[in-house]
């Protein structure tokens, strides 16, 4: 099978929500040689977002959207080993401290997010989810982190984001935050004083790398 239906059969298990073909369509891909990082952004997480879009309009409901997750997770449990084969050959960029903010459980887009950091070369730390702003705070200062990444995606959660950030200003610390999350924007990440905002997992890297002084991957 060739590169272009490997990356078709990715979205199709995914945005059809067939759970039990995920991993082994992942396993074939690598044994034709596919790039783990281009799986995930042009195929598994491809077919997740668009899901979530149509989640948000209502052509989807929560079963499909919890079958699509689960599909990326089994995924992406078979191209971690290769991505941390990645992250093991490079020199570590800067450290990366991400959680899901607290009263929020969600977390298969923050694992992605730190999966593709960390293959693009940064250390990552993660806190896991429903993480209190003290914790973030915390382990900020405890990693000398160079950036905090927070995740929320209810809008009954992002409020949580604001008070972190703002905890962190008062606290002075010399660390970069970053949001991201399905009901975050970019204006909202300007209104609460966000170093930056990423619309997926792709554009969280390509942050991270601007805030570290690094433009682009070589």
């Amino acid at each position: 099978m060739d590169r272009g239906s490997l990356l078709e059969e990715m979205y199709r298990v995914v945005y059809e929500g067939e759970v039990h073909r995920a991993a082994a369509v992942a396993e074939r891909a690598l044994e034709a040689g596919l790039d783990p990082l281009e799986c995930l952004d042009l195929g598994f997480m491809k077919a997740l977002q668009q899901v979530g879009v149509e989640f948000g309009t209502g052509e989807k409901f929560l079963p499909e959207l919890v079958a699509a997750a689960e599909a990326v997770q089994r995924a992406l449990q078979v191209l971690e080993p290769r991505l941390a084969a990645l992250r093991s050959r490079r020199q570590a960029l800067g450290r990366v401290v991400l959680g899901t903010v607290e009263g929020d459980i969600h977390e298969i887009g923050k694992r992605i997010v730190g999966s593709l950091l960390g293959a693009a070369g940064f250390e990552v730390v993660d806190l896991g989810v429903d993480v209190p702003a003290g914790t973030f705070l915390e382990r900020a200062r405890e990693l000398q982190a160079d950036i905090l990444g927070l995740s929320a995606l209810l809008t009954t959660t992002m409020e949580r984001q604001r008070e972190v950030i703002a905890r962190v200003r008062q606290a002075g610390l010399p660390v970069r935050v970053m949001v991201g999350g399905a009901p975050v924007t970019a204006s909202w990440a300007e209104e609460i004083g966000a170093d930056g905002y990423a619309e997926d997992a792709t554009a969280a890297v390509e942050l991270a790398r601007r805030l570290v002084g690094v433009e682009r991957c070589g």
